[in-house]
């Protein structure tokens, strides 16, 4: 799969994110317009959201009667140029659960796959210029 970003020229720093149908705005508050969520955003918002879905497929496939799923992520990057990115995710949900239920939800929280790839894959990157 192939991700699009391409600068619009409309203001300053923002740029248009293509993946597959979807677009979105993308750009930065510092110094920019704040025209869209920053990459750092989207990074925070990829573990909320894979949070959230994994629950969410997990209660539905447990027939654990899930109403709402909420995940909140709060970041704390202020170590982030000594090599620390902390992420603080908070799991929010709602249903007849029982509390063995929501242990369970919350273990299987921290098996979603962006949460691995975030602590236990080696990432490699190429960028080339053409």
């Amino acid at each position: 799969m192939t991700i699009t970003v391409r600068r619009d020229g409309t203001t300053g720093t923002r740029h248009i994110v293509k993946i597959r149908g979807h677009e979105f705005a993308v750009d930065t508050s510092l110094d920019g317009h704040d025209a869209g969520p920053s990459p750092h955003d989207l990074y925070d918002a990829a573990l909320a959201a894979c949070k959230a879905l994994t629950v969410l497929v997990y209660a539905q496939h447990k027939g654990i009667p899930v109403e709402e799923i909420e995940v909140t992520v709060d970041r704390d990057d202020s170590q982030e140029r000594q090599g620390v990115y902390k992420l603080d995710a908070t799991l929010h949900v709602s249903g007849a659960i029982g509390d063995d239920q929501k242990a369970a939800l919350l273990r299987v929280a921290g098996k979603c796959p962006l949460h691995k790839l975030m602590t236990e894959v080696k990432t490699e990157i190429d960028t080339r210029l053409v």
